[in-house]
């Protein structure tokens, strides 16, 4: 299992929980983004620079990912497009995402993007907090002791 991070977007602390994590277990991870940023010397621990086209970090994760792998993102498409690779998909606040509930996330998502099309209002997320980690933290554990005893 090789996990893949759409860095762009992921909150430092949920990274952090990240990079502990692969070097505990001695998982290879890779985080994907469109700008430089800073993470752990590890050679477990590598960096992909894509450029700064719409999606191009998404589309790169979806070429390299191969079933089986985890994808850490809170983008609705690439977990939809991860999840028909047969990826596991984490967000950062902790939701699993699968096939039982990625039909609904993205008709939600489609929804709201049309509300905000037609010039809807609509608030972003909350601050990703304290308890997001932990949720976060506790999923991941979850998830990496199941792979690994499965």
């Amino acid at each position: 299992m090789h996990i893949w991070i759409d860095a762009d977007a992921c909150p430092a602390e949920a990274k952090e929980v990240l990079f502990r994590a692969a070097e505990r277990i001695g998982l290879q991870l890779t985080l994907v983004a469109n700008q430089h940023m800073h993470f752990p010397r590890s050679s477990l621990i590598s960096f992909e620079l894509v450029n700064s086209e719409p999606d191009a970090a998404d589309n790169r994760i979806v070429e390299l990912l191969e079933p089986g792998d985890l994808v850490v993102t809170a983008d609705i498409p690439l977990s939809a497009k991860a999840i028909e690779q047969d990826a596991h998909v984490i967000d950062p606040r902790g939701e699993l995402l699968d096939q039982n509930n990625i039909g609904s996330r993205l008709s939600t998502r489609d929804f709201l993007e049309q509300f905000r099309l037609s010039g809807g209002q609509i608030p972003g997320p909350p601050p990703y907090s304290a308890k997001d980690k932990r949720n976060f933290a506790n999923q991941l554990d979850r998830f990496l002791e199941k792979q690994l005893r499965g």
